[in-house]
């Protein structure tokens, strides 16, 4: 690989860097995107990323003897930035980014972290854009996150609370779905703009913000733990911004068109995601709708009831899972082992 060194010119005319970022990366079980991703992650210059910080979530592919080997390549070409931390368990995306966001604050000293999936990468640019931003303007950004052909990324497209603002509620309760509180394409185009609730994937957030409400809620396991994280920065009176100049791929390659078909139609497979889907989505709508809360869940529960039909073999399961989801939600109950829902899909 062939790296550009500037002349001295250019370095004198670049703006310093004086911030520490520390990336984030949770894997499992897609050790050649990881490659690619590791990759384009140490292009950068030791000044414009610090530390790249690997989770690696009990993977089985050999996942951790390649890290532990590329780990070592580095070092012994003086590239001492990776730090991996391999957990015996999977502790679901939730526990990943809990487990090495806590390790970045706690072993590497950040002014920022970003945080990612192993599928997800800065395009080329995205970091040196993000040292140009001034530090003060936002406690946390999101990227502009498309697919490697170029298309935006529907599940990274950061969103408004539609109860707290007037437009994205009209545009909401009038048929516009995920597209009346989510920005718009035409955002992708514009200047930066404040947001309420951003995914995982080109996540950068301050280290003051961290320390302010702590960490991901590693209990949530899967499904929403990013959108419920962001939603209590911004509650908790921080800024979030979406920065369009920031650019990220999210390689989902792996996401066929059957499983596209299968979310369309409401079917969960594996069964056993259908419990943290919903238990998770509860609790988000309660943060997010307040006294709004139960006119929107009327709305919401008999479509989730009708999921029931795509589930044919294991209906039975089906609605005993979303039966515990919607009371667990409704109550708040995060704390349920991974092994108990297992059990109740039928593993």
């Amino acid at each position: 690989m062939n790296v550009a060194v500037p002349d001295s010119i250019g370095e004198a005319l670049a703006p310093a860097i004086t911030r520490r970022l520390v990336a984030v990366v949770v894997t499992f079980n897609r050790l050649e995107k990881l490659k690619v991703t590791l990759e384009r992650l140490l292009e950068s210059n030791s000044t414009e990323l610090c530390t790249v910080v690997v989770v690696n979530n009990a993977s089985t592919d050999g996942t951790r003897e390649w890290l532990n080997a590329y780990q070592a390549e580095q070092q012994q070409f003086g590239d001492h930035r990776l730090d991996i931390v391999h957990s015996d368990v999977n502790t679901g995306g939730a526990g990943g980014f809990a487990c090495g966001m806590r390790q970045a604050m706690e072993h590497h000293t950040p002014d920022w972290l970003v945080v990612m999936d192993d599928d997800g990468r800065p395009a080329q640019g995205a970091l040196t854009r993000f040292h140009e931003i001034p530090d003060d303007k936002w406690d946390a950004m999101a990227a502009a996150v498309y697919f490697p052909t170029g298309e935006i990324c529907e599940m990274n497209r950061p969103s408004r609370n539609p109860f707290w603002h007037g437009k994205e509620f009209i545009r909401t309760l009038f048929g516009g779905g995920r597209s009346g509180f989510h920005v718009q394409p035409s955002d992708y185009e514009g200047p930066a703009m404040q947001i309420d609730v951003t995914s995982f994937v080109g996540f950068f957030v301050a280290a003051r913000a961290i320390r302010s409400i702590g960490y991901p809620d590693p209990d949530l396991f899967i499904y929403g733990d990013d959108g419920i994280y962001t939603l209590e920065l911004t509650k908790a009176g921080h800024h979030i911004g979406f920065e369009p100049s920031i650019q990220f791929e999210h390689d989902m390659a792996t996401f066929t068109s059957a499983a596209q078909d299968n979310a369309q139609r409401g079917r969960f497979v594996p069964l056993w995601k259908a419990y943290y889907y919903h238990r998770n989505l509860l609790i988000l709508y309660k943060m997010a709708a307040g006294l709004l809360f139960w006119p929107t869940m009327a709305v919401i529960l008999p479509k989730w009831l009708l999921k029931t039909r795509s589930h044919t073999g294991e209906r039975k399961r089906f609605l005993k899972l979303l039966s515990i989801a919607i009371t667990d939600g409704l109550i708040g109950r995060r704390r349920r082992s991974h092994a108990e829902i297992m059990r109740l899909s039928g593993k």
